[in-house]
């Protein structure tokens, strides 16, 4: 197993001490037995998600680690009996990103009765989890907004493009809507549920549009609801200045172009989220006490500067 690789993951100092304890288990006790982690992913039709498995397979490969991945397809009575197929085949650390942070309670329950140890990724699961590693997804909301409202000069009308109930979803929210709310001449004139899909998001828009026609800037709280959000933009011919967040490529990408009405996402790192949630579930796996209940992962605000040299 190479640490010193692992280690360099952790991007923020306060997290390697986090991630050293289940790295030097890990290689004291790879050869003691074998380790079946099962993920159980909200969806895979993404890429911030395929990332993140990859980074999975590539970690656990280090330990020599069996991996089960699952694609809940936002289903969470599929995500609850994906969950229990994997514990019946033995898992014995399940990564869970939730698709419903209260319906999928019934898998956590169940992963804690067969004796695994269950780390929440990405969205807090109810239930005793035994740990939790996210982005600062208040923040990310935050600090989108807060730029899309200096982008506005400090003025003009607003509006959010929602997602589906979890957590993060949430906090995003309540983050922009913090951000907005400290600029006087900013109205916050609609709020709608893009399900954080392309063409949901573009439709969506589209009536959002229509329905105000004085439209300054949109909020969406992922970036391929935000891409869908871009097409009915660029189709009304207004000028609409558009926010995120995630860091997708599309998103980027968009956002290097001169003249795109995508101004800026707040990023996260999803090979480091999964890694250093698969190093937290190391720990609880072999009981160390000094393990963190949660360890949150700082987001970045990548603008039209940022964007030439961002990349997951």
């Amino acid at each position: 197993m190479n640490i010193r690789k692992l280690t360099a993951r952790c991007r923020q100092a306060a997290l390697i001490t986090a991630c050293a304890t289940p790295l030097a288990a890990a290689t004291a006790s790879a050869d003691e037995s074998d380790l079946t982690i099962g993920m159980s992913f909200q969806e895979l039709n993404n890429e911030y998600f395929v990332t993140m498995q990859e980074a999975l397979e590539s970690a656990a490969n280090s330990l020599g680690a069996d991996v089960i991945t699952t694609d809940a397809r936002h289903d969470v009575a599929k995500q609850v009996s994906d969950v229990e197929d994997m514990i019946q085949q033995g898992i014995d650390i399940l990564l869970l990103n939730p698709a419903d942070s209260v319906g999928v309670e019934t898998a956590v329950l169940a992963a804690q009765e067969a004796g695994v140890t269950t780390i929440a990724i990405d969205a807090q699961a109810n239930g005793p989890v035994d740990g939790f590693v996210g982005s600062k997804n208040y923040d990310a909301g935050y600090k989108a907004c807060d730029y899309l409202a200096q982008q506005l000069d400090g003025e003009g009308q607003v509006a959010l493009l929602d997602g589906i109930p979890v957590v993060p979803i949430l906090q995003r929210i309540e983050g922009c809507t913090a951000a907005l709310d400290e600029y006087d001449d900013i109205e916050v004139v609609d709020k709608q549920n893009g399900r954080q899909e392309r063409t949901h998001a573009m439709t969506v828009t589209e009536n959002i549009i229509q329905a105000n026609p004085d439209l300054d800037g949109l909020f969406s709280v992922n970036d391929i609801g935000a891409l869908g959000s871009l097409i009915a933009i660029n189709s009304s011919g207004q000028d609409i200045k558009l926010v995120s967040v995630d860091g997708h490529p599309e998103a980027v990408a968009e956002i290097q172009k001169p003249d795109s009405p995508f101004i800026a996402t707040s990023a996260q790192y999803p090979r480091d989220m999964v890694r250093l949630g698969l190093g937290l579930g190391l720990a609880k796996y072999w009981g160390a006490d000094t393990a963190p209940a949660e360890i949150p992962i700082d987001v970045e605000l990548i603008d039209r500067d940022k964007a030439t040299d961002f990349s997951w």
